[in-house]
C-alpha cells in the first residue's frame, strides 16, 4: 500500500464515528478501504512544501514551527490566492498537512503543532489517525501531491475546501526496521477530500472535519 493506505481504527466514542485511514492499493497486512472518511465529516500541490515556504506560514506569533520526517516531501498547488482569505485559508491547511505528518514522524498523537491546526472532531479523527501509525510501527516517506486545491469563503469564520491527493509516490516505513512498503499506482492512489475550517480567536483557520474518498474520479492523472 502506499503511505495514504493507511490503517482501520475506531474512533473513541459520541458524534466521532469509524475512521478509515484509506489509501492506495491494498498492501500486505494493511486494512484499507476505497472510500475513506475521517471522523465527523461531513461528506458532500506544485510548488515543494520547502523549509522557506514553511517559515512563512509560521511568520505569526505563537504558529509553531512543523517538521517533517526525514525523506518525506508534501507539495501543495496552488500554494496561494489572490483572495488574502482565501491565502490564509490555504497556507493554514497545508500547515494542518504538515502537522500531521509532522505528528507520525514524532509518533505523537498530541504534538502542539497539529492541535495547533486542528479543535474538536477534526482534532480527535487527526489524533486517531496518528495513534493508529504509533500502533503498528510505522512512519510515512516520499513524496504526496495536492493539488486543485479551491476554498469556498462562508462567512467571517467559517469555509469549506476541496483538494485531491496524489499518492502513488508516498508510503508507510517500518520505523523498527527500515523497509519502505512500496506498491503499484492504482485509481486508488489519488484522493479527493472535503474539508471544513472555522477562524478561531487567534486568526488560525482550524481544521474541524474533514473526509476523503479514495480513486475518485476528479482526481485522476
Amino acid at each position: 500500500m502506499t503511505r495514504r493506505s493507511r490503517l482501520l481504527t475506531t474512533a473513541a466514542a459520541g458524534a466521532t464515528a469509524a475512521l478509515l485511514l484509506a489509501g492506495c492499493g491494498g498492501g500486505s497486512g494493511d486494512k484499507s478501504d476505497s472510500n475513506g472518511k475521517i471522523a465527523g465529516a461531513d461528506t458532500g500541490a506544485s510548488a515543494s512544501a520547502s523549509p522557506s515556504a514553511s517559515a512563512s506560514a509560521t511568520e505569526s506569533v505563537g504558529r509553531p514551527k512543523v517538521t517533517l520526517p526525514a525523506g518525506d516531501t508534501l507539495t501543495f498547488t496552488p500554494e496561494e490566492d489572490s483572495d488574502p482569505v482565501k491565502d490564509a485559508i490555504l497556507k493554514d491547511n497545508a500547515e494542518f498537512v504538515r502537522a500531521l505528518d509532522a505528528a507520525i514522524g514524532a509518533q505523537n498523537p498530541r504534538l502542539p503543532a497539529l492541535e495547533y491546526y486542528t479543535e474538536g472532531e477534526g482534532a480527535a479523527a487527526a489524533q486517531q489517525w496518528v495513534k493508529s501509525f504509533v500502533d503498528a510501527g510505522l512512519t510515512v516517506t516520499g513524496t504526496v501531491r495536492y493539488y486543485d486545491r479551491q476554498v469556498t469563503v462562508e462567512s467571517n469564520t467559517k469555509a469549506s475546501l476541496t483538494y485531491c491527493g496524489d499518492e502513488s509516490k508516498g508510503y508507510n516505513k517500518v520505523i523498527k526496521t527500515g523497509v519502505v512498503k512500496k506498491t503499484k499506482t492504482t485509481k486508488n492512489s489519488y484522493v479527493v477530500y472535503g474539508v471544513r475550517v472555522e477562524k478561531n480567536a487567534k486568526g488560525v483557520w482550524e481544521l474541524v472535519k474533514i473526509a476523503s474518498t479514495r480513486g475518485a474520479d476528479k482526481c485522476q492523472p
